[in-house]
């Protein structure tokens, strides 16, 4: 670039500078500032030495002086600060210190970030410098988007015509090499005549010349007809074949050529005949000589190679920066020359001046005095003149070169130039007409010597902080060299500890030789004593009688345990038949209505297998029904568990039986001894006939013991059988018959899916072999169809049998392995409905769908997406071109949805109950519609209907885009369906059925396929009927690849119900020193499972909780699981976005959690490889999850449900759906299945966003609402005074617009059920309509303008952070929508929303009602109820106990409710159950011990817990010698107690803190201990029966020991209370109950609980420990949330009778003080409800006789009479209740609070209740019901 002359562009600029020096006022404090971009940054020093001369030229003006110097800015305060650029820039901009011409390629506010294009030097943090990306070289050919660094490496973001890791190469159907400099890569162009099956046009990737020219076209693009053929090959393509008998013809017309063309006249060339050989030569040569050129021009066009290539451009760039310093220097030297002789010439002016003066000072002699001082004078001038145009001179000097660099940097015309040049004269005009600034001088010099002096301490501190620095590698090296040390000596530690070891180890072997010596020595002795052998021969006699004995002893002990057995079976079976002794009629008529639909559902499986597709879903379907070969593995486990009872009472049999069998063994053995005997008799001869006497006599004695005690023996065992004879022989029977059911429902599966093998092999086989192979296609599709269909016909039979067995059975094995096989079927459905192939419908056939959707969420929200190809050249349409496609709605069509082809347009119709709407798509006529796959989509949005059509490009990503609307007229605005009256029939319906009229039409000719409908996917395929389907005729259309989306095809969907398994995943890459698992996800839910992997009791697991990860591992760690979890909250995953999770494990030691390339944490754990070889994604089977015990660590079983993409382990990519095991995932990212339309608010939680138009103007909107309470704020709006308000109150629905109220008439929408609110407002009238049911009144403010707001106004959904009158929503709201200005209407994305507080957008966990379940709701309540107890009574006698708890239940229900409260008296709980834990020591005591306890002490016992640790059961004596104890202790369960100074202890080897209810029996006998799980594991420990006797004292504890009890004999962890739940105490068979005192102990509740403290209707109180206390002085805040409107808050009582109380009283709250003159009182009474079911803050406030009482805003206070006697004692604070002997005959209300307390403050400081001096009664510390 050439540089501009400088000294045309100077001539004014210096013109100016000239007059501004001249003038009379000083401009030298001015502020004038250029935004200038320097090279390089000025020094610390240079700055200062040009301040320094600043100062010294005083009076004169100096440039820029008032600016901050290079690197600095000034900021709002006027004072300079350094620029922050991270060295990458000079100058920053004042006031915002935002940095200008940031350089090294940077970008930024700072310039601390890379512009697209460019890499930074550093992988984290502010780099440097940034240079460009080399994709593939850096400079030269960089044609990346972007790049980052991962793993070490540069990875590009290419654009789409480039491919590669670098962008080296081109992109399928583009051409060019990106390696070589000046190339890029470029579309390829075949003329449209390449495959149209292809998504791209196929040209060679280097040359671009097009393959494979199709529609009879050749060329290198394609472009002009083969030979022999003539037309046009790039518009018309219609390249038709020459019609010339086998000669040429004319290429464009088709002329034929003729073989001996003529030859023009007057020339010399003789006539030649060329025959067809000649020409077809010639057209060759002709193409040869175009394929040459084409060559010629590509290698002309290629470098000789990259490096040269660089190396030219770097000498070219040279070249020009010398050739531009050049030309600057010489700008420079002649800028000098004439700056010198400006000042010569001025120099020679003032010596012409001096001679003048000389001459007069001659002339007038008189005056010379006065002259030589004028000379003196004008020679000071000169001087200060010279110096003047010194400094202008550099100074213009300066300002020229900046200009320069300016003009060049900036790329300047010199128009631009000149006009800035005009702009900086006007400038220094305007600088010259103002003030001088001398105040403002004085004060920047001022700023300047404290600015000196600051940079001076900066230059200090970082002159220390670089000494520090320096010292940083020494004390790391020395570090280093101590962590060396220490291993050093780690070593050495570990070395001696071996050398200890193996001493050990040799001292062990010498003390085993030497008693192995010691033995030998004393056999020696003992064979050496042959004396003795005859009596020794007779001792051996006695043990075999001794052996008996003790295999007798031992068979008693295995008869104890078959008992232990059989009767926690029997419990099991009571249990259960009393649980369904619970269900009515009603209830029971209800389950067989379950019960013929899920028959119903069985026969639909016949549908599951039937499709198939190109995507690899084919093989997914048919695998899908691999899991029926796992049926008859689940029905054997059923068989194995019926067969268990069968066995335990045959093992009964045999030992009894077994008794004589080892009698007779034994009688045998003594048989033996006894001719042992009689042989040694013979040998030892007459001189032992003494010995052998005396050994006949002990025989004969020992064989009549054996006789008594085998008819001892026999007599025990005929009492035994005697008594369980007829139990034994009914169990017996019953177990032989559920053994034959099981049996035999094994034989029909079995029978069933035998052929299933081959069938699935000849599948696989013909699949494996379909390329386009329809023969193939239609066997693999029939084998399927024969086979299932053979499964429907046996199916509901096996449902049947399993039901029977399920009743009959006692055993929970054959109730889950039942229920596995309905998991198994309710699977195989949902991956039949994600089967994503088409059907190909003829004009005669349909298919009714199952929609797998509840029909309510459709009522004001129905959306449904399909794909759709038209056989447009099949005969009958042209006969009948209008076409039924598709109806949803009710069997006697009044309202439905349906589409139709009408007059060759798409009409989508749907009916709310009144008239049709339809809807055409008028303008893309369906004949025009091309011949592939195109989208639609149809919505309804309460009465606004829209379609959607989607036409996709096979030569070009683009689409075709066309939408339609309308709406109804009338009133309806819901789509009402009943779930057994809708049916959704697709491509036509049975003949049976009659469409309404609008849909009357011919069944549809050509493919269909579904997508979603609502945000479910679904399929063809998941049917319920199929009519008039031949595959074989009718195969389904190959899907083309335009139609799928980009993410689709990387992209996997998973619903919550499906997951992917990849099996030995180590087979693409290894657990290294490194492993890491990467995975991208997306989703709009707050919980679900990412991955987990399983080993036995080692576990790993990534999950989402409440939006945030949630990672915890055990690799079999000797401390435990560990956590790592997002607790600083970075990364928040549920925001609809996809996120890059890294797991990356280091060294086998530390876990580091990365996302989107952010590090969010890392933990330590001990040194252990991950021993896993599967991974689970996305969810875990159900058995996994029941057959290992890690459930109890996950966070929640939640699948997950969003879109997964990118799942990589050793950065080694997985397909999901081609890993064998996954299930129930497809293919692609549906965006409305991500959208948040749903929104859960908990009465404390809202949503909020803007709307631009007003909604008091002119507003429509609707929602669908459901709840349970009848009181709430649903939507809220508001303009000044103006409010719009929908809210509940007491169950009805109330709009209010701005001041005018419109009521719902009905009160009952409260009832958990689904309801829809519409409201309009309009200047005319204001409607609400519920349900359809409107209500309307005028509107008063017609003249109300309907202008927008300005900037938007907030509306609320589900309350409100202002203060209203009406409390927040708790419950659903869904579906809403409303008029918007800044879009059509559609459904809200609540995601989208900017203001969420505590709102779960996903789920609704709103239930119905508990009376719901106890008695079927008719038209007339009165007589239902009637209907029941009738009912009932008839039913007492046979159910007497369970109908009565079902009745006490109903009462409870209806009857345990205050009036003025929202909440019940009593929260849901387990019945008899308790709650323990909160405190150290909540427990029941129990007084009553029976009298034989020291002789037989059996106890059974119900729990369930999460705890870890925790005392169950504990009794003693005082010292606590005796004693026995069930507890905790890491998971496991242990039974304790003593045989004298013994302890015994039975552990349990699994762990049962799984949050399951579980059955236990312990009990202590006179010689042994039992410990019986579930009644199915017996662990026993004998131990001595000559202990002392064993007596214990009361109290009983259960849950948890009083403050130092246990500690003697337990582990400290386990001694502290039980956190769980206990229910069914036993002892010795009864039932124990009524304990004697209770701490802290409650019933177990249900459903969601939340922080505080619980005081329950059985009453109770907490009293605080001695450092709170209610002195003269105090102030106390808390919060509550009521059950009822009375009770006992707060008590203080001294010992001479002064108190303070603070009650509630219907709803009003009370403090009551005597202080020791009289009583006095205030009160405080909200407008609304204090029990309302919210929590409200309570402050007392006392200063000696003054008393404040607060209530949320409510403030009311007294004075009473001051005591000047009074001293502040320290009393016990009693908190929700108080003993009765403390209360005053003047308190009006005596009864404990029922509620919840919490956030507790005495001063300013927090109360822990868990640290109280007492808890007592049923009070529940730090957990409190919400609902």
């Amino acid at each position: 670039m050439a540089l501009i002359p400088p000294w045309p562009l100077l001539a004014p600029f210096l013109l100016s500078l000239r007059c501004f020096s001249s003038s009379a006022a000083s401009t030298e404090g001015s502020v004038f500032q250029f935004d200038i971009e320097g090279s390089a940054a000025v020094g610390v020093q240079e700055a200062t030495v040009t301040r320094v001369l600043q100062a010294g030229a005083a009076g004169s003006w100096v440039p820029f002086a008032e600016g901050c110097e290079e690197g600095f800015y000034r900021t709002s305060s006027g004072q300079c600060s350094p620029c922050s650029c991270n060295g990458n820039a000079n100058r920053c901009l004042d006031g915002s210190g935002i940095c200008v011409g940031c350089q090294r390629n940077t970008t930024g506010p700072h310039c601390e970030q890379c512009p697209d294009g460019f890499i930074g030097d550093l992988v984290q943090g502010v780099p440097t410098f940034c240079q460009p990306c080399p994709c593939p070289l850096p400079a030269l050919a960089n044609f990346a988007v972007s790049c980052y660094r991962k793993g070490g490496s540069v990875r590009c973001v290419c654009p789409e015509s480039y491919a590669g890791p670098n962008c080296e190469r081109c992109a399928p159907g583009y051409y060019g090499n990106p390696l070589l400099a000046g190339s890029t890569c470029k579309k390829c162009d075949c003329s449209g005549n390449s495959d149209p099956n292809l998504i791209f046009e196929d040209c060679d990737e280097v040359t671009g010349q097009c393959r494979n020219c199709l529609h009879h076209s050749s060329g290198f693009r394609c472009e002009r007809c083969a030979p022999g053929f003539f037309g046009d090959a790039r518009v018309a393509k219609n390249c038709t074949e020459c019609n010339c008998g086998g000669r040429m013809c004319d290429s464009q017309t088709g002329e034929c050529l003729a073989d001996a063309p003529e030859v023009s006249t007057g020339t010399d060339c003789p006539t030649i005949s060329c025959d067809k050989c000649i020409w077809d030569l010639t057209d060759d040569i002709r193409l040869a000589v175009l394929a040459i050129d084409e060559s010629k021009s590509t290698l002309l066009s290629i470098s000789t190679g990259v490096a040269a290539q660089k190396r030219l451009n770097d000498l070219n760039l040279t070249a020009t920066h010398l050739q531009a310093a050049i030309s600057e220097k010489k700008n420079h030297a002649v800028l000098w020359t004439i700056q010198v002789d400006d000042a010569a010439d001025e120099m020679n002016d003032l010596l012409r001046e001096a001679a003048t003066l000389d001459e007069q000072g001659n002339e007038a002699s008189s005056k010379g005095l006065l002259v030589q001082k004028e000379t003196m004078e004008t020679n000071h001038r000169a001087t200060q003149l010279v110096q003047q145009l010194s400094n202008m001179r550099d100074n213009i000097q300066e300002i020229g070169s900046k200009m320069e660099y300016y003009a060049i940097q900036q790329e300047l015309s010199p128009e631009e130039i000149a006009q800035k040049l005009d702009v900086a004269e006007e400038m220094l005009k305007e600088i010259k007409g103002r003030q001088p600034f001398t105040h403002q001088r004085q004060v920047a010099d001022k700023e300047e010597s404290m600015a000196e002096q600051l940079l001076q301490q900066v230059e200090e501190f970082h002159e220390r902080y670089n000494d520090t620095r320096s010292l940083v590698s020494d004390v790391l090296e020395q570090l280093s060299e101590q962590d060396v040390r220490l291993s050093d000596l780690g070593e050495a530690l570990d070395q001696a500890l071996d050398y200890v070891l193996q001493a050990e180890d040799i001292n062990k072997g010498n003390t085993a030789s030497l008693q192995r010596r010691e033995k030998q020595q004393e056999k020696i002795k003992k064979q050496m004593d042959e004396v003795n052998s005859t009596l020794q021969s007779a001792t051996a006699i006695l043990e075999g009688p001794q052996k008996v004995s003790s295999e007798l002893s031992e068979v008693i002990k295995n008869v104890s345990g078959f008992y232990a057995e059989i009767d926690g079976a029997k419990k099991e079976l009571q249990e259960k038949l009393s649980n369904l002794s619970l269900f009515d009629a009603d209830l029971v008529e209800k389950a067989m209505q379950h019960a013929l639909l899920l028959r119903r559902l069985a026969d639909e499986l016949a549908r599951k297998l039937y499709g198939v597709d190109t995507n690899g879903l084919v093989q997914k379907a048919i695998n899908a029904s691999n899991v029926h070969e796992n049926i008859a593995g689940y029905v054997a486990e059923a068989q194995k568990a019926a067969l268990l009872a069968l066995n335990t009472t045959h093992r009964v049999q045999d030992a009894a039986g077994g008794i004589d069998t080892q009698i007779i063994y034994h009688r045998g053995k003594s048989e033996e001894l006894l001719h042992r005997a009689m042989e040694l008799q013979r040998a030892a001869g007459d001189s032992q006939d003494v010995t052998v006497a005396d050994t006949g006599r002990h025989l004969n004695g020992t064989l009549a013991r054996t006789r008594a005690l085998r008819s001892q023996l026999l007599r025990a065992v005929a009492s035994m059988q005697a008594a369980e004879a007829v139990e034994a022989r009914e169990r017996l029977e019953q177990a032989q018959l559920q053994t034959a059911e099981a049996v035999s429902a094994t034989r029909t599966v079995t029978q069933a899916t035998a052929p299933m093998g081959e069938n699935v092999k000849l599948w696989s086989q013909n699949l494996q072999d379909f390329q386009h192979n329809s023969a193939a296609y239609d066997s693999a599709v029939h084998s399927a169809g024969d086979a299932v269909q053979k499964l429907t016909e046996v199916f509901p039979q096996l449902l049947d049998k399993l039901r029977r067995v399920e009743q009959k059975a006692p055993a929970n094995n054959v109730s889950s392995s039942i229920q596995r096989i309905r998991e198994l079927i309710a699977q195989t459905r949902s991956v039949a409905s994600k089967v994503q192939v088409s059907m190909m419908f003829g004009g005669q056939s349909a298919v009714e769908v199952n929609p797998k959707i509840n029909v309510e969420e459709l009522k004001s929200f129905t959306s449904m997406s399909l794909y759709i190809k038209f056989e447009k050249d099949n005969p009958q349409l042209a006969a009948s071109p209008d076409r039924f496609i598709l109806y949803l709605g009710s069997k006697n069509a009044k309202s439905y949805i349906g589409l139709a082809i009408k007059n060759d347009n798409l009409v989508y119709i749907y009916n709310l109950g009144g008239q049709d709407v339809e809807i055409p798509l008028d303008a893309k006529p369906v004949s025009t519609w091309p011949s592939y796959f195109s989208i639609i989509k149809i919505e309804r949005i309460g009465r606004h209907g829209k379609m959607f059509l989607t036409v996709p490009s096979l030569s070009s990503t683009a689409e075709e885009k066309f939408i339609k609307k309308g709406e109804v007229l009338g009133p309806g605005s819901l789509l009402n369906l009943e779930p057994e009256n809708a049916v959704f029939y697709v491509g036509g319906v049975p003949p049976d059925f009659q469409l309404p009229p609008s849909l009357d039409l011919p069944g549809f000719i050509g493919c269909l396929e579904l997508a979603t409908l609502n945000d479910q996917v679904i399929s063809l395929y998941n049917f319920r009927h199929v009519y008039n389907m031949d595959t074989t005729r009718s195969p389904p259309c190959a899907r083309n690849k335009l139609a799928f989306t980009q993410s689709r095809a990387v992209s996997y969907f998973f619903d919550g119900s499906g997951y992917a398994v990849a099996r030995n995943i180590e087979r693409r890459g290894r657990f290294s020193q490194v492993t890491r698992f990467d995975i991208e996800v997306r989703t709009p839910t707050d919980n679900g499972l990412i991955l987990l992997m399983l080993n036995g009791s080692m576990f790993f697991s990534l999950e989402m909780h409440d939006g945030f990860l949630h990672l915890r591992y055990d690799f079999g760690f000797s401390s435990g699981p560990v956590l790592l979890e997002d607790s600083m909250k970075k990364a928040q995953i549920n925001d609809a976005r996809f996120h890059e999770i890294s797991i990356i494990y280091h060294n086998s030691k530390k876990m580091i959690l990365v996302v989107d390339r952010r590090h969010i944490k890392s933990v330590d754990n001990e040194r252990t490889a991950m021993p896993f070889t599967d991974i689970y994604i996305g969810g875990v089977p159900a058995e996994v999850l029941h057959s290992s015990s890690i459930s109890s660590h996950l966070a929640g079983t939640v699948g997950f449900k969003g879109c997964m993409k990118g799942f990589q382990f050793q950065k080694k990519d997985f397909n999901l759906l081609e890993e064998p095991g996954t299930l129930g995932i497809s293919y692609g990212c549906p965006e409305d299945s991500l959208m948040s339309r749903k929104a859960y608010f908990n009465g404390e939680s809202f949503i909020a966003s803007s709307q631009k138009v007003s909604l008091l103007g002119e507003f429509e909107g609707g929602f669908n609402f459901r709840t349970l309470q009848p009181n709430g704020l649903l939507f809220y709006y508001s303009e000044g005074s103006d409010v719009l308000s929908i809210s509940m109150d007491r169950g009805a629905v109330v709009l209010n617009a701005s001041g005018t109220k419109i009521q719902s008439p009905d009160r009952n929408y409260n009832d958990g059920k689904t309801h829809f609110i519409m409201t309009s407002v309009t200047p005319e009238r204001y409607e609400l309509s519920v349900d359809d049911k409107k209500q309307s009144k005028k509107n008063p403010a017609k003249d109300r303008a309907g202008k927008s707001p300005e900037g938007g106004k907030k509306f609320y959904f589900g309350g409100s952070p202002l203060r209203t009158q009406q409390a927040n929503f708790t419950g659903c709201i869904s579906n809403a929508y409303f008029t918007r200005l800044d879009r059509e209407v559609e459904v809200e994305d609540f995601q989208q929303y900017p203001e969420k507080v505590q709102a779960a957008l996903y789920g609704c966990p709103v239930e119905s009602p508990p009376v719901a379940l106890l008695h079927k709701k008719g038209k007339n309540s009165s007589k239902a109820k009637g209907n029941r107890n009738k009912k009932v009574g008839r039913d007492k006698d046979k159910i007497s106990q369970p109908s009565g708890g079902l009745k006490k239940l109903h009462q409870e229900v209806n009857m345990q409710r205050d009036p003025q409260c929202h909440l019940p008296v009593n929260p849901k709980a387990t019945k008899d159950a308790f709650q323990f834990g909160g405190t150290a020591n909540s427990r029941q005591e129990f007084d009553h011990i029976p009298k034989d306890f020291g002789e037989r002490a059996q106890f059974s016992i119900s729990l369930k817990t999460h705890s870890s640790h925790g005392m169950i059961f504990y009794v003693s004596d005082q010292k606590e010698t005796n004693f026995m104890a069930l507890f905790v202790a890491h998971g496991r369960l242990i039974f304790m107690f003593n045989a004298g100074h013994q302890k015994i202890r039975i552990k349990s080897q699994e762990k049962y803190n799984d949050g399951l209810w579980h059955n236990v029996i312990f009990m202590r006998g006179r010689n042994i201990g039992r410990l019986i799980i579930d009644g199915l594991r017996v662990l026993e420990e004998p131990f001595g029966g000559n202990a002392s006797p064993w007596q214990v004292t009361k109290p009983l504890y259960i849950g948890g020991v009083a403050p130092g009890k246990a500690v003697k004999n337990i582990q400290i962890n386990s001694v502290y209370s039980f956190s769980g739940c206990l229910s069914n105490l036993q002892l010795n068979g009864r039932s124990v109950t009524s304990a004697s005192q209770t701490f802290s102990v409650t019933p177990c509740f249900e459903g969601p609980a939340e922080a505080g403290t619980y005081f329950s209707s059985e009453g109770g109180y907490v009293v605080l420990d001695e450092s709170f206390s209610l002195g003269l002085k105090f102030e106390v805040v808390f919060e509550l949330r009521p059950r009822s409107s009375s009770g006992i808050l707060l008590h203080g009582h001294s010992v001479n009778g002064e108190y303070l109380n603070m009650h509630m009283r219907d709803g009003q709250v009370t403090v009551k003080l005597n202080n020791g003159i009289r009583e006095f009182s205030t009160s405080v009474t909200l407008k609304q409800s204090l029990c309302d079911g919210r929590w409200h803050r309570i402050a007392v406030i006392r200063d000696a006789n003054v008393v404040q009482l607060d209530v949320d805003s409510e403030v009311n206070h007294v004075v009473g009479p001051l005591n000047p006697k009074a001293v502040d004692h320290k009393e016990p604070v009693f908190i929700g209740g108080v003993p009765e002997s403390l209360l005053t005959a003047s308190l009006t209300t005596r009864n404990s609070f029922i509620g919840c307390i919490r956030n507790f403050m005495i001063d300013e400081k927090p109360v822990s209740f868990s640290k109280a001096a007492l808890v007592s009664g049923a009070v529940s510390i730090n957990t409190c019901p919400a609902a």
